[in-house]
C-alpha cells in the first residue's frame, strides 16, 4: 500500500466519523505534508490536523483515527527489557515475578509522571499481559481488559494515591491525580490494543467500532456521562448557528408571489416589458410547537437534549409549550423562563419528572389519551406538534384513536424516534402504526436534530 493510498482510506475513515472534510482540504493536506515531509511522525499529525480539524471537539475523533492510520510503531512493539540481555538473563514474560517487576517500574513511571515511558509500557503491558492467541476466526488476540486485569489498577491507583500523600500532596489532591494518571494509562493501553488488532484486521474495521464519532455525529442513546456533557456544552454554539442561518433565510424569504398589477404599471416605463419585478408583501408566519417528550430511560437523554435545543431556538417560533410523560402526562413550559440557563432548567426538570411514572412503565396510549382530555386546546391550525419517543409502549392500549385526533387537530404533525430504523417493529416497539398516523422520523444525534429543527423553523 502506498501513502497515497493510506492518506485516501485515513480521509474516508475521517468523514465517516463526522469530520466534514472536503476535497479542497484533503489536498491542502497534500501540499503541506509535501513541505515538511514524513520524517517527524508528530509534524505529519498536526499537519494533518491543521488542514482537516475544523473545531476544537473534532480532535479527539481525529487523534484517535490516526492512531490507527499511521501508528507509532508496528508487531509488538517490546522495549529491550524482554529482548537481548534481559531475556538471557532469565526474565520471564509472565508469572507472579515478571507482574511484581513490571508494576514497580509501572507505579515509578506514574509517580514521576513519565510520559513517554508510559507510552512504552503500555505497549510492553499488551505484549506481556494482554495476548490472546489461538482465538476462532473473526476473534481478537489482544485485549487491553485482560492487560488492564492483570496488573490490578486499582490497587496500583492506592499506591500511586498514597505515594503522593508522602510526597506532600494533600488527600483530595493526589486521589484527583493518582485517578487521572490511571485513566491516562489506561488509555494507551487501550489504543495499544486497538493498534495490534488494526494491524490484525485493517484500519477500516477497527474504526466502525473503537474510535466514538463527533459529538454531532454521536448516538443520543449511546452517550456515556462524560458525552452528555459534551452534548450539553455543543446546543449553545449549534443553537447561534443555526439561530443566524434562520435568520438569513427568512430574511431571503420575505418577498411573496409577482404581483401582476403593480408589475404591469411599473412595466409601462419600458414599453410593456416587465423588467422590474413587483411583489405582494408575504404575510408573516412562525410556527407555534407542541413538544410531547418520552423522558423514561435512555430515551430521556434524547427528549431532554432537544428541549434544550427548540427552547435555546424559542425566538424562531411563536410559542412553545412542552409536555413530558411517562405514562402521565406533565406540561413544563413554566421551567423554560426567559434568560434561564438551559442546563439548570434541564436538571430542575429531570427532577420533576422523576415522580412522573404512575404505573412504571412506559404508556404511550395513556399519556395520548390524557392529553386529548386535559390539553387538547394546545393544538390548533396555527400549531405543530412533536412527539419525541421511541414508541415502545410495553406492549399496553396505543389509543391510535386519541394520537389520530391530535394530529388533525394540528397543522403539521412529525414524530422524532432515536432508535436505528432497523430495530422499529421489533419487540414491543410500535413505529409503523404509529408512523401510518404521523410522519416518523429517525433521529439519532445533534446533526439530524439540527437538520430537522431548520426544517420544521
Amino acid at each position: 500500500m502506498t501513502l497515497l493510498d493510506r492518506h485516501i482510506e485515513f480521509l474516508d475513515a475521517l468523514r465517516g466519523a463526522g469530520l466534514p472534510v472536503s476535497l479542497s482540504e484533503g489536498l491542502d493536506a497534500v501540499t503541506a505534508l509535501g513541505l515538511i515531509g514524513w520524517t517527524d511522525r508528530q509534524q505529519v499529525k498536526e499537519a494533518y490536523a491543521a488542514t482537516l480539524v475544523k473545531r476544537a471537539n473534532q480532535r479527539a475523533t481525529f487523534d484517535g483515527l490516526f492512531e490507527l492510520y499511521f501508528p507509532r510503531m508496528v508487531g509488538s512493539g517490546m522495549t529491550p527489557s524482554l529482548t537481548g540481555e534481559a531475556a538471557a538473563a532469565g526474565v520471564a514474560k509472565d508469572g507472579p515475578e515478571a507482574l511484581e517487576e513490571f508494576s514497580s517500574r509501572l507505579a515509578e513511571a506514574l509517580e514521576a509522571d513519565d510520559v513517554e515511558m508510559l507510552r512504552q509500557l503500555a505497549a510492553e503491558a499488551v505484549a506481556r499481559f494482554g495476548a490472546m492467541p489461538g482465538r476462532g476466526p473473526g476473534l481478537s488476540s489482544w485485549s487491553s481488559y485482560t492487560a488492564l486485569r492483570r496488573l490490578s489498577t486499582d490497587e496500583l491507583t492506592a499506591r500511586l494515591i498514597e505515594g503522593l500523600q508522602q510526597g506532600g500532596w494533600t488527600e483530595e489532591e493526589a486521589a484527583r491525580v493518582g485517578t487521572r494518571r490511571m485513566d491516562r494509562f489506561a488509555g494507551l493501553v487501550e489504543a495499544d490494543a486497538r493498534r495490534r488488532i488494526a494491524e490484525e484486521k485493517g484500519p477500516e474495521q477497527i474504526a466502525k467500532i473503537a474510535v466514538r464519532p463527533t459529538i454531532e455525529k454521536l448516538d443520543f442513546l449511546h452517550a456515556r456521562r462524560a458525552d452528555l456533557e459534551a452534548l450539553r456544552r455543543e446546543i449553545y454554539p449549534l443553537a447561534r448557528r443555526l439561530a443566524t442561518r434562520l435568520t438569513q433565510e427568512h430574511h431571503a424569504r420575505r418577498r411573496g408571489a409577482v404581483d401582476l398589477r403593480r408589475t404591469l404599471r411599473s412595466s409601462m416605463s419600458t414599453g410593456g416589458v416587465p423588467v422590474d419585478l413587483r411583489f405582494r408583501p408575504k404575510r408573516p408566519h412562525r410556527t407555534e410547537l407542541v413538544i410531547l417528550c418520552d423522558v423514561s430511560g435512555s430515551v430521556s437523554n434524547f427528549a431532554t437534549f432537544t428541549l434544550m435545543l427548540v427552547f435555546a431556538l424559542r425566538e424562531q417560533f411563536g410559542k412553545v409549550r412542552a409536555f413530558t410523560f411517562v405514562d402521565e402526562i406533565h406540561e413544563v413550559t413554566s421551567y423554560f423562563k426567559p434568560g434561564a440557563d438551559l442546563v439548570d432548567t434541564m436538571t430542575e426538570l429531570t427532577k420533576a419528572t422523576e415522580h412522573a411514572a404512575r404505573m412504571g412503565r412506559t404508556n404511550y396510549g395513556r399519556a395520548f389519551s390524557l392529553f386529548q382530555e386535559r390539553h387538547a386546546d394546545a393544538l390548533g391550525p396555527k400549531s405543530s406538534l412533536l412527539i419525541l419517543g421511541d414508541a415502545r409502549s410495553n406492549y399496553s392500549d396505543l389509543a391510535v384513536d386519541s394520537l389520530r385526533a391530535m394530529a388533525d387537530a394540528a397543522r403539521h404533525s412529525h414524530w422524532l424516534n432515536p432508535e436505528v430504523r432497523t430495530q422499529w417493529d421489533t419487540g414491543d416497539s410500535e413505529a409503523t402504526r404509529y408512523g401510518s398516523i404521523i410522519d416518523m422520523r429517525e433521529c439519532r444525534n445533534l446533526t439530524q436534530l439540527s437538520e430537522f429543527v431548520h426544517d420544521l423553523a
